[in-house]
This record gives C-alpha cells, structure tokens and sequence, in this order.
C-alpha cells in the first residue's frame, strides 16, 4: 500500500474554523523560511511599503544593481549618496529610513543568530527603535525573514479585508472589528502566520 502523504500540523488545526476550512484545502503544503542578512530583508520590507509586489520587485533589483547584483553591507548602503537611493524610485522618507536601518545594524549589529534566538516580543522591542520601521514591518520580518508561525498582522490592511469578507464582520468601528478579529485569531494560534498566508493569497485571487 503506498504511504499516505501527512498533512502539515497547521492544516488540521487551521481546519477546525469551518469558515476558513475550505480555504485551508487549498494549501496543504506552505512553508515559512529563516532568511540570512536579516537587515538588507527589512530594508527590502520599507522599500516595498505601499507598493505593489510588482513595482517592488523591480525597485529592490535597481537597489541590488547599484552593488553589481551582490548583496550590499550596512557600511555600504549607509555610504550610498541619497540621490543615488532615489534615484532606483525610493521616496526621500525611504532613502532616510533604509539608511537608518543600515546604520542601526552598524551600531547595534543585526546578526541572523542573535535575532533567531530571540522571542517575537524581543525582536519587536530591538527593532522597533529604528526610525520608518513600525510594527507592521517588523510582523512581516517575524514571518518572512525569521520564520515564525504564529505571528498574526492586525494592521494589515489584506488581512483586514480578508477576514471582513471571509467572516461577515462590520467594518463600521475600527476598535470593535480589531476585537473581533483577534478573537477569531486567537483559535489560529499557534499557526497564526499561516493562516495570514491563506487569507492574503484568497483575498487577491
């Protein structure tokens, strides 16, 4: 008899939310990474903000030409002329706070070991100092860039739109439609970021 194939654990804990079930079917296979150079991941983070993936992909490659396509140091962005940042599309307010990550890192070290030991709360509190980088940033470095699952982006404007679609909720009052989105959140946990994922992907398609 062939092997069953096993789901992942997220899927059969995610699945018990009938009204996200359906969409949990549909990606039986996602997985989270821990990327290296956690600081050229976040200015990459700040470079996209407010910008289609598209456009983002193409302003992060003219970023990577100005180092002959290599992955730049901290010392290096911080030694690129501001014109020359602006110049690959990056508004004056994006110039400044790439810079400040990349110096943040010179002055208080952004190494990939020291942030994967760290809790979600700590990196919140050790990234969230720099100046253009705010909560919303630092939930998508926790997914996208250390790999943690359980991470749900309240102020995520997709998320918000997902789940106001998915679950019926009214979007009238702000405070009261973050309370009922963490409280349908809080039985995603410990797969928050998973279900993030979901909701994001069936929200565009």
């Amino acid at each position: 008899m062939p092997a069953e194939t096993s789901l992942p654990a997220y899927h059969e804990h995610l699945s018990k939310d009938k009204k996200l079930a359906p969409i949990v079917a549909a990606f039986p296979d996602l997985q989270l990474k821990r990327r290296k150079n956690i600081c050229l991941y976040l200015c990459a983070a700040i470079m996209s903000q407010q910008l289609s993936t598209k456009v983002a992909d193409v302003i992060y490659k003219r970023f990577l030409a100005l180092y002959d396509d290599k992955e730049p140091t901290p010392e290096q962005i911080v030694a690129t002329p501001s014109a020359t940042l602006r110049s690959i599309g990056l508004s004056n307010a994006k110039v400044s706070y790439v810079q400040n990550v990349a110096q943040y890192a010179i002055d208080n070290g952004m190494d990939d070991k020291k942030l994967y030991k760290m809790s979600n709360e700590e990196v919140m509190d050790f990234l969230l100092p720099i100046k253009g980088v705010g909560r919303w940033t630092v939930e998508m470095q926790l997914m996208f860039a250390l790999g943690r699952e359980d991470v749900f982006a309240i102020d995520d404007l997709g998320i918000q739109q997902g789940m106001i679609k998915l679950y019926k909720l009214d979007a009238t009052d702000k405070k009261k439609l973050k309370e009922k989105m963490l409280k349908i959140s809080a039985k995603w946990s410990p797969y928050r970021t998973y279900a993030c994922m979901m909701l994001w992907c069936w929200k565009d398609n």
